[in-house]
C-alpha cells in the first residue's frame, strides 16, 4: 500500500480505517476501532497522538495484555516464518534475522529469563537497535522492577506504534 495523506485518512471507512492501522500496536485491532472515533486528525502527530493516548489509558492488566501480543525477538514465531508482516521487517532491520548461534543463544536465554520474571516478552523498537543495543537492552532491564517495564515496554509500543504509522502515512 502506497502512503497516504491525513486526510485520506480522516475520509477512510471505519472497516478500512480498521484494516489499516489494525496493527500498528500489535494484534491490537481494538486500538484502530477506538482511535477512529477520534477523526478528523489535524495531521500526522495528531493521529500518532491519539494512539498513544489508547496506550496511555489503559489499566496495568490490560496494558499487559498489549506487551503479551508481541511476539519474542528472534524466537520461535521467527523461526517459523510466523510473525506479522511489520514484525518480521523490524526484526529483519536489526539483524535479528543474522544472529550468530552465540547470539541466538543469549538473546532465547534473555528472553526467557525475561519472561519468567515480568510474564510478557521483552520488548524494544528493533527498528531504533541493533543485536547488540538490544542484547545489553535485555542484560540491563531484566534488573528492573515489573511496573518500570511496563512503563518501559508500553514506551516502546508506542515508538513502533510511531514508525508503523509513518510507513502508513505521509505528512
Amino acid at each position: 500500500m502506497s502512503p497516504v495523506s491525513v486526510a485520506e485518512v480522516n475520509s477512510m471507512s471505519n472497516d478500512q480505517f480498521e484494516w489499516v492501522f489494525g496493527n500498528v500496536i500489535e494484534l491490537c485491532k481494538d486500538a484502530a476501532v477506538r482511535v477512529k472515533k477520534k477523526r478528523p486528525f489535524n495531521g500526522l502527530t495528531d493521529l500518532c497522538a491519539a494512539f498513544h493516548k489508547y496506550l496511555d489509558d489503559l489499566s496495568v492488566e490490560e496494558k499487559q495484555v498489549i506487551l503479551k501480543s508481541h511476539p519474542d525477538l528472534a524466537g520461535r514465531l521467527a523461526t517459523l516464518g510466523e510473525l506479522t508482516k511489520e514484525s518480521t521487517e523490524e526484526q529483519k532491520s536489526a539483524g535479528l534475522d543474522k544472529l550468530t548461534s552465540e547470539q541466538k543463544s543469549i538473546v532465547s536465554t534473555y528472553n526467557e529469563r525475561y519472561k519468567l520474571k515480568f510474564g510478557f516478552p521483552f520488548i524494544i523498537c528493533a527498528r531504533e537497535n541493533k543485536i547488540q543495543s538490544i542484547i545489553e537492552g535485555l542484560e540491563s532491564r531484566i534488573l528492573n522492577t515489573t511496573d518500570q517495564e511496563i512503563t518501559t515496554g508500553i514506551n516502546e509500543v508506542k515508538k513502533i506504534c510511531k514508525l508503523r504509522i509513518l510507513d502508513i502515512v505521509k505528512e
